[in-house]
């Protein structure tokens, strides 16, 4: 794929942004909802992805930004597809195995990311799934120091994903919530209490319930991004200015 290398200069809402490419001025969509205020600050190098749409409004589209020395994705859908596809290629053992694997799973008034299930035949020959698995995926690209956190600003949508995985656990079904460091130097993981104690609080209730938490990174290049096969470690305690609180 190629992209175009541009200058960022302003973010006059969340889902458009200024950006100089070879001395110009243009306007480039941002496929990231999240503040991503430390990574979007003036004169940061972007990678921009050019429009063949002649209709579409704007030309560009932000998809990494170069940050400490490291290419970050911005572009938050990807994240779905990065997990899906290392999910059917085996790279994350933790959920290898499956014989069926779907996304957008609708479950009430919620999608799934990703639906993973078993093949299983009845006495009449017929194939049925079994061993259900909901995978609710998240793209992180905060860091404090080499520390992914997430959200980097609220989300009641995220709260209530998480309440759909609590449900869905106590119904007897496997449920994973999958972080995915989409900024490489994320080396380790702690929920966002500061900018949002609601969601933090609902991860920790989840994970209480049986709700697995699955901590992963991308290698993220112009070529091409590829999630490591090694899982990172997590802490779902508040972190203060003054150490470590885990309730």
């Amino acid at each position: 794929m190629v992209y175009v290398k541009g200058i960022f200069k302003n973010r006059p809402n969340r889902f458009i942004a200024e950006v100089e490419v070879e001395g110009k001025l243009e306007i480039a969509h941002v496929p990231n909802t999240g503040r991503c205020k430390e990574l979007l600050v003036d004169d940061a190098v972007v990678w921009l992805k050019p429009s063949d749409n002649p209709n579409r409004k704007t030309k560009f589209s932000l998809h990494f930004v170069e940050n400490r020395g490291a290419l970050v994705s911005l572009f938050s859908q990807e994240a779905n597809s990065i997990v899906y596809d290392a999910i059917i290629n085996g790279k994350i053992k933790e959920l290898s195995g499956y014989d069926y694997h779907q996304r957008e799973k609708t479950v009430d008034n919620s999608r799934i990311d990703i639906y993973l299930a078993n093949y299983e035949d009845d006495c009449c020959g017929m194939n049925f799934l079994v061993d259900p698995c909901y995978v609710e995926v998240k793209g992180v690209t905060l860091i404090v120091d080499d520390e992914a956190r997430f959200p980097d600003a609220p989300t009641e949508r995220g709260a209530k994903h998480l309440k759909e995985l609590i449900k869905l656990k106590k119904d007897g079904n496997r449920c994973v919530v999958f972080f995915l460091i989409q900024h490489p130097i994320g080396k380790f993981f702690r929920p966002n209490w500061e900018n949002d104690p609601v969601f933090s609080q609902t991860l920790n209730e989840a994970y209480e319930a049986g709700v697995e938490i699955l901590v992963y990174r991308c290698d993220n290049q112009l070529e091409g991004i590829e999630l490591i096969s090694e899982s990172l470690d997590f802490d779902l305690g508040q972190c203060l200015a003054d150490g470590i609180v885990n309730d």
